[in-house]
């Protein structure tokens, strides 16, 4: 049995453990479902049983959601298919939420209990099969819808189409800047889809909330996903946030201001409060000054005389305050050269090394080519004088070289083992003259070394 969070309504998706409070395991991954989809924080609370709620949101194709009162107490949760009232005939719909988080959602959308309609029965198989059939004849339909609305040469164009779940209506969405005349449309749409024919016009945000796509951030367009309530944006916006006003930048795929524009409006608000007004002038000794540019997050404002607009001269707002409270007491400031304080340049320490434009060129690797290779040499002449300034090994004299006074016995106690080192010291040396001439020699002539022969074929002997 499906459970309806796929668009296309295709019955190999499984919901999975029907008894479960979370329902379906890809109710926020299929088709557009993450956007209306709700997270029930209470579904681990028993909730007292006359305090119970009888009602249900249910959730449709797109971003169309109703609420519907469970009269008959059927034991649903998130992803169960339902058949619910509709006029006319029966719809089927998936449930998004239950229990008390349904009483704040009605709340907040000022929906009254009154005019909800009632829940007829859990979807059966007959129910699924037709209202999968449709949602399958929804996508030829709605070419040739367009098709027909092209004939009759409407400035319109038809984004969706909505079968209900027992196929007795199709609902048409469309977007158009100016009023349509749908009275040959309808008959023409009632001729070809034979069914009842309902006209819905939505805007172009809530078009391409429909479509879906990717954003200039990168990520999936908000009004596809969570956004449910669009808030008109105007270019005052930008204007606040210190934005060019570029129409190809600034508009989303909608063709309208991003609707990301408000998000971060009250903080910039906030922040200009501070700020003295952009229409500022200053009186000074060599002339009129007038505010060019704000920067919100340094805290400065730049001015430019009036004669000479070229030169700009940037200053804390701090300091326009005093020169603003300094004119209005009828004084004129500095100029603004000689109040300009020359800016301690910054040393910043680039660890990514990511401003550094030669970074991939191949001068760099073969540096550090180089660079390696004499750290190696390095080490091993390190290694090298390490191994010949051992003394421990090669100082030990031959047994032919000891003295007859000396014990073979190595337990006889008749002499300390410290003095021997300090009756050899001059035979020493030349034991280490000795073994740094064989070193030498040993890799010319080492008896041990293995020497292979270039072997050839026996030669024949004719005579034989």
């Amino acid at each position: 049995m499906s459970c309806g969070c796929k668009t296309s309504g295709d019955s190999a998706h499984s919901c999975g453990p029907k008894k479960t409070a979370n329902g379906c395991e890809n109710v926020n991954t299929c088709g557009n479902s993450y956007k209306l989809s709700v997270f029930d924080w209470l579904s681990n609370i028993n909730n007292p049983a006359p305090n119970r709620c009888d009602f249900v949101e249910v959730r449709f194709k797109n971003d169309r959601k109703s609420f519907y009162k469970n009269v008959n107490n059927i034991p649903l949760h998130i992803g169960s298919v339902v058949t619910v009232e509709s006029s006319p005939g029966h719809d089927v719909g998936v449930v998004s939420l239950t229990g008390e988080l349904v009483k704040i959602q009605m709340k907040k959308k000022k929906f009254s209990e009154e005019s909800a309609l009632k829940i007829y029965r859990q979807a059966n198989q007959k129910d699924l099969e037709v209202w999968q059939e449709v949602r399958k004849k929804e996508d030829g339909v709605k070419l040739e819808a367009r098709k027909i609305a092209g004939r009759l040469g409407l400035e319109m164009k038809v984004t969706d189409v909505e079968y209900q779940g027992d196929s007795s209506k199709i609902t048409f969405y469309y977007t158009a800047d100016t009023r349509v005349d749908f009275r040959q449309l309808i008959k023409d749409y009632a001729g070809a889809f034979r069914t009842k024919i309902d006209m819905k016009q939505i805007g172009f945000r809530q078009e391409a909330a429909k479509v879906g796509g990717i954003g200039s951030c990168g990520r999936e367009l908000c009004c596809s996903t969570w956004l449910t309530d669009f808030r008109s944006v105007n270019t005052n916006v930008a204007r606040y946030q210190q934005l060019s006003i570029n129409p190809q930048k600034l508009a989303g795929q909608c063709g309208k201001l991003k609707c990301c524009l408000n998000y971060e409006l009250d903080s910039y608000l906030d922040a200009l409060s501070n700020f003295p007004s952009s229409s500022t002038t200053l009186e000074t000794e060599k002339g009129k000054a007038f505010c060019i540019k704000i920067d919100v997050f340094k805290k400065k404002m730049w001015f430019a005389y009036v004669e000479n607009s070229i030169a700009w001269y940037d200053f804390d707002i701090d300091l326009v305050k005093k020169l603003i409270s300094k004119n209005k007491r009828g004084e004129k400031t500095l100029p603004l050269e000689d109040l300009k304080q020359p800016d301690a340049p910054l040393q910043s320490i680039d660890l990514i090394q990511e401003n550094n434009v030669d970074r991939f060129e191949k001068k760099n690797r073969n540096n550090r080519n180089r660079n390696n290779n004499q750290n190696k040499v390095n080490n091993n002449q390190q290694g090298q004088g390490q191994k010949r300034n051992r003394p421990e090994r090669q100082e030990r004299p031959e047994r032919s070289e000891k003295p007859e006074n000396q014990s073979t016995n190595p337990h006889s106690g008749n002499q300390p083992r410290q003095q021997k080192p300090q009756q050899q010291k001059p035979p020493v040396e030349k034991v280490k003259a000795e073994t740094s001439s064989d070193t030498e020699q040993k890799p010319q002539n080492n008896p041990n070394k293995k020497k292979f022969k270039k072997k050839f074929p026996p030669k024949k002997d004719k005579n034989a």
